[in-house]
């Protein structure tokens, strides 16, 4: 019996702690509490209270931390019912996409233009939404450049502003209107009050997503 407990492999209580949704969660703390620039193996191993050297074991590099960081919102993307209609199947998939991203605007600062191809957005994104769009009657390369439009306009619309921090964003836009000379740019400093809220509304996203949504949708079968 001494021999038998003696060979058994002992788990190890870091790696325990160190699962990878469990770094992936401590990530994102410390990106949206304390910003990109505050992340790294040392921070995310004083978080977990494991060594340094567990949480590279887990990621490698820093690509591999936000590999593991997309991995977990892309889980969260919701499972959209069989026989939903494909414009709003189309709304519920990027809308959600949207609202992920933009509550963690650190994130998108630290990947850049680095592709997103892990299997969780694959699986719960890219596939179903070309197949949604197959189905309709799209071509495969149709339904991949209506997808690529949608996911450029999401990914644009959260990496450009901290929507998190709207009065920020707003304020530091209102400053550097105030400096420009009305008469060289009568619009951006003369109608300052109406051209600052669209910078931060939400709805300039979802409105311009329903337009690519209207304009891509595949034509009713005639009856």
């Amino acid at each position: 019996m001494a021999d038998t407990v003696y060979l058994m492999p002992r788990r190890s209580t870091s790696l325990d702690r160190a699962t990878p949704e469990a770094i992936a969660e401590a990530a994102l703390r410390i990106l949206d509490d304390e910003g990109p620039g505050q992340l790294s193996f040392r921070a995310l191993a004083g978080r977990l209270d494991v060594s340094h050297a567990t949480v590279q074991r887990r990621c490698v590099d820093l690509a591999g931390l936000l590999d593991l960081c997309t991995e977990h919102l892309a889980a969260q993307l919701p499972d959209v019912p069989a026989g939903t209609g494909w414009a709003e199947a189309a709304e519920l998939r990027f809308g959600a996409l949207y609202r992920l991203l933009t509550a963690h605007p650190g994130l998108l600062v630290l990947r850049g233009g680095r592709p997103w191809l892990g299997r969780q957005l694959l699986a719960r994104l890219v596939e179903p939404a070309l197949a949604d769009s197959v189905a309709a009657g799209m071509s495969p390369a149709e339904a991949m450049t209506v997808y690529r439009r949608m996911y450029l306009l999401t990914l644009g619309s959260a990496a450009f502003v901290d929507h998190r921090d709207p009065a920020a964003a707003t304020a530091a836009s209102r400053t550097a209107l105030a400096a420009l000379d009305p008469a060289e740019f009568p619009v951006l400093a003369g109608a300052t009050a109406d051209v600052l809220p669209p910078l931060t509304d939400h709805e300039v996203y979802y409105g311009a997503l329903r337009q690519l949504i209207a304009a891509a949708a595949p034509a009713e079968p005639a009856r």
